[in-house]
């Protein structure tokens, strides 16, 4: 493990890009770029213009490690190349950004009001393909829909157990049981999902630290003591369908909670914009959301 990595994503000032749309959301994501479904014939032609627009994100000046921990790549990002570099070697190399994956192959079925992750039976063979690409960790998410206290369970469950499987790989785990933003008991949703990962955190064993990506909570300040946990390596937030300036807002109210967004860092950058246009935007969106992590 990479000492200079793991130090700056435990204590660095700035926030961890979240660059990992999957299949199913790059045509969301290419919309939002300005990329309709009319810019492409091939789901190959698809994956090489969101290849494009993250490599246009991860070389422009207004990204590196002096406001960006960390990004998190999709798992064709990290077999591609950056500029003639392997993407992760790229990110750390050039720009002092520690690389993440996405590992999770997508969500079941809603039942007891979440959705757990889909089986991975090649998640061994991943994460030693990851370690051998300078892979710093990882990120797998589930979705929690409804203060159900037996579903929350399964996805804490099912989150540290994998969590185990990659920590034994050498790699750094993201826990991610997302709450929707949807959810009409959210605020006891977190009191429940809080509860649950202390009374996990408090039962792993040795010194393993784990890091966790939670939704903004509606109470500011809910999970400080997840924040200060001896086994957390630090607690990101995901932008979860707020608006930027929402999700900084919120953001700004949770001392200790740093950024992990997606559509919230691009919102606002299109294909059409020339390098000084999209330069200029993407560096008022980093600021803003660098302000909100430091808050």
């Amino acid at each position: 493990m990479n000492q200079q990595q793991m130090d700056q994503i435990a204590s660095g000032k700035g926030f961890v890009a979240a660059l990992d749309q999957s299949g199913g959301s790059t045509p969301k994501a290419l919309k939002l770029y300005g990329l309709d479904e009319s810019a492409w014939q091939s789901e190959a032609q698809m994956f090489d213009l969101v290849h494009a627009m993250r490599a246009r994100i991860v070389q422009s000046p207004a990204f590196d490690g002096r406001r960006v921990l960390g990004a998190i790549l999709f798992e064709m990002t990290m077999d591609r190349e950056f500029d003639g570099l392997p993407a992760a070697d790229y990110l750390w190399q050039r720009k002092r950004v520690v690389p993440f994956l996405k590992v999770d192959k997508g969500l079941a079925d809603e039942a007891d009001g979440v959705q757990l992750m889909k089986p991975m039976p090649q998640l061994d063979s991943l994460l030693a393909r990851a370690a051998g690409k300078n892979i710093f960790g990882t990120k797998m998410r589930s979705v929690i829909h409804a203060a159900n206290a037996r579903g929350i369970a399964a996805a804490l469950d099912q989150q540290f157990a994998v969590g185990q499987q990659i920590l034994k790989a050498g790699l750094v785990p993201i826990l991610e049981p997302e709450v929707s933003i949807k959810a009409a008991d959210k605020p006891q949703a977190e009191s429940l999902l809080k509860a649950g990962f202390i009374e996990r955190l408090d039962a792993l064993p040795g010194d393993q630290k784990v890091m966790l990506k939670l939704t903004l909570p509606s109470v500011a300040g809910a999970y400080g003591d997840l924040v200060k946990h001896p086994r957390v390596l630090r607690v990101v937030a995901l932008s979860g369908g707020y608006s930027r300036d929402e999700s900084n807002a919120l953001l700004a109210q949770n001392p200790g909670v740093i950024a992990s967004f997606s559509r919230a860092l691009t919102e606002g950058l299109t294909a059409q914009q020339s390098d000084a246009e999209f330069n200029a935007a993407l560096d008022k969106a980093i600021e803003s959301i660098y302000q909100a992590s430091i808050a």
